[in-house]
């Protein structure tokens, strides 16, 4: 849904046939980098690629997204066809009735017969915010394959009754349209899910009303609300306002959703005239009902609890789950913490019914990808064709099929070969992903004289621990130099994974460390955490730290990025302010995987510093209703980041 990717590429979540899978998740691996510059992609493009699109690195990475070789052991690497397939009948407007009597909008894609017969198959169905049209290749390729498959539109979209609240409707109505399908002439009794993004998000809220003829799930780049979105860690997202125009009526709104410079335009104005993030809708041009309403729950809540799994019903969801996510979705943060929430809930006999597959691409790639996203390149061993890996999973699943060949145990990932070539990335595997992540290398931060404010002043990440000292730097609220000079309107959407303008900006608003460059080349394979020893003169503050690989002839490559505000640094449920005497541990662990050879002689970069983004809520530091403050609630914020011998800040790097 969600975003594209996080972090300083660009917040996304969306697009295409199934763009809007990317609903968005915004993202936040999108990473962060990502996230800066939310990926659009131009409706034309959309249609020729066919590719769902989710804008940023976050949105690239919630855009973003890693093989070779891979001929032998997946599906045939192509990507799917720009024509559907024809030999498949049609079923259109067909009503399904929820039990509150609202009726939902299907189109039904069945399989064709040579005699014209009705043929009884399992059936195959999407539950989407974006309009079924935009799925009809997906849709038309199932049907051509043997499978019933139906486009439902979600409440108030398309063709659909009710009134569309973003994923309050879900669970229930997910639950019904598997019963009704079940019931129909052409289904065998068996019936299964597809999607990403918003899609994923609701099998997840499906299965845990436990449908009895829920067969299976496949949850790609599953929105977590609230964790990843509408707010990632609570912090809100400009790009909120983009989507909720995206699903705002029954009609799709493609066109105005994708034109970046419009929206990036708007929010430099607002960040710029400090416009309070509740007033951002009507600042836009569009009053939204479903924005104000997030904004009555900023942190997890009852409401939220309700649309998400519980420990209890994790335990009884035990049908086969396959989860598909990327080192640069936006979504990733949704995705990982689903699975690791279930497999953490079930009996081994389940765990051995999920699977899970992490690509190195990024939210629209985790249903179509490519061989690079903002500047990475991950080689063809990429471009897998993930149509044919879902059909295989439903043939195996519900039809007694054989095992997939591609999942030869219960983790795939993708290794991205050193340096950015692409050449020599390759498919690896695991039995066990908490294995797989365990035992990362600790680096404690240190510094010449208090100084490391600037990638060329900088401090040290080090295996040894430092003693004493502490960086400072400073978040003045009211400074825009950032969202003018460094993010500005104009898209970096080719380049922004590996763009260095925002770390080379940094100065006395942030830190700056690196490692020494390294020996040999390393794999890095796991997820890096960040702990802070953090004092502050002001009652609150966003802070974000991002990961990079310096390479030794200077390319940058994003890998990693997180974002806390400071008053839920002990959960994320509750705000507990840090006093102005007291040194707080912040941990920046949000679990995002990564999996690259880093080259021999490169470094690894981490900045430090507070969110300030024309695509993020502004933190004025006052300590009231974040979304409620302006430039006069802004107070200057002192921040100082302790390396001593009792507060060691330390970054957990899976170098193996």
């Amino acid at each position: 849904m969600m975003k594209a990717m996080r972090g300083r590429i660009a917040p996304g979540k969306h697009f295409v046939q199934n763009s809007m899978e990317a609903f968005c998740s915004v993202s936040r691996k999108a990473r962060r980098f990502l996230l800066h510059e939310r990926t659009l992609v131009s409706i034309a493009a959309v249609r020729l690629n066919s590719r769902e699109m989710k804008p940023s690195i976050r949105a690239l990475a919630l855009c973003i997204g890693f093989t070779t070789n891979i001929l032998a052991q997946s599906p045939t690497p192509a990507p799917s066809p720009l024509q559907p397939p024809a030999d498949y009948d049609l079923h259109w407007g067909v009503k399904i009735l929820m039990r509150d009597k609202v009726e939902l909008n299907a189109t039904v894609y069945l399989p064709k017969t040579p005699e014209g017969s009705l043929s009884k198959t399992p059936v195959i169905f999407t539950l989407t915010p974006y309009i079924s049209d935009t799925y009809h290749a997906r849709a038309a390729y199932f049907a051509s394959h043997g499978y019933a498959f139906a486009l439902v539109d979600v409440r108030s979209r398309g063709n659909s009754g009710g009134e569309f609240e973003p994923f309050a409707n879900e669970p229930r109505d997910g639950h019904d349209i598997v019963e009704w399908f079940a019931k129909q002439p052409f289904c065998d009794g068996k019936v299964a899910m597809w999607g990403g993004s918003y899609a994923g998000f609701d099998q997840w809220a499906t299965a845990k009303e436990f449908p009895s003829h829920l067969a299976t799930i496949v949850p790609v780049a599953a929105a977590r609300p609230p964790l990843d979105y509408p707010s990632y860690n609570n912090v809100g997202e400009t790009y909120d306002v983009q989507w909720f125009t995206l699903t705002s009526g029954r009609a799709g709104q493609e066109h105005l959703f994708a034109d970046q410079k419009f929206w990036r335009t708007k929010f430099l104005d607002a960040y710029k005239k400090h416009v309070p993030f509740k007033d951002l809708d009507s600042f836009v041009g569009n009053s939204s009902k479903n924005f104000q309403r997030i904004l009555k729950h900023p942190t997890a809540d009852a409401y939220y609890d309700a649309i998400v799994p519980s420990a209890e019903q994790y335990k009884k969801i035990t049908l086969p789950v396959l989860t598909i996510t990327g080192q640069y979705d936006g979504d990733e943060l949704g995705a990982l913490t689903f699975y690791r929430d279930h497999m953490a809930n079930i009996s081994p006999e389940t765990r051995a019914k999920h699977f899970l597959i992490i690509g190195p691409w990024d939210h629209a790639g985790t249903r179509t990808p490519t061989d690079e996203v903002a500047g990475v390149k991950f080689g063809p061993g990429a471009i897998l064709d993930l149509n044919d890996l879902h059909r295989q999973w439903y043939d195996w699943t519900m039809k007694a099929g054989p095992k997939p060949p591609f999942l030869k145990s219960q983790v795939a990932y993708y290794l991205l070969a050193p340096g950015n070539s692409g050449a020599n990335g390759e498919w690896k595997y695991a039995d066990d992903f908490a294995a797989l992540v365990a035992n990362p290398k600790t680096f404690y931060f240190a510094s010449k004289d208090g100084d490391a404010n600037g990638a060329f002043r900088s401090g040290t990440l080090t295996e040894s621990r430092s003693t004493t000292g502490a960086d400072k730097f400073s978040y003045d609220p009211l400074d825009t130099h950032r969202g003018e000079f460094v993010e500005g309107v104009e898209p970096k959407e080719k380049t922004a994974a590996i763009d260095q303008t925002f770390a080379l900006s940094i100065g006395g608003d942030g830190l700056v460390y690196h490692t020494d460059p390294l020996s040999n080349e390393t794999p890095l394979i796991g997820c890096p955490a960040v702990t802070l020893w953090v004092s502050i003169d002001t009652p609150d503050v966003d802070l974000e730290c991002d990961l990079y690989e310096i390479q030794p002839d200077g390319i940058s490559i994003a890998l990693w990025t997180d974002l806390r505000r400071l008053r839920y640094h002990e959960s994320l449920r509750e705000a507990k302010f840090v006093q102005p005497s007291q040194i707080a541990k912040c941990d920046f662990n949000p679990g995002l995987f990564i999996a690259r050879r880093v080259m021999k002689g490169s470094r690894l970069r981490l900045v430090v510093t507070a969110v300030n983004s024309i695509l993020w809520q502004k933190n004025y530091c006052s300590g009231g209703v974040v979304a409620e403050e302006t430039a006069k609630d802004a107070r200057t914020c002192h921040v100082q980041i302790y390396h001593d011998a009792e507060h060691a800040s330390a970054i957990q790097l899976p170098l193996r």
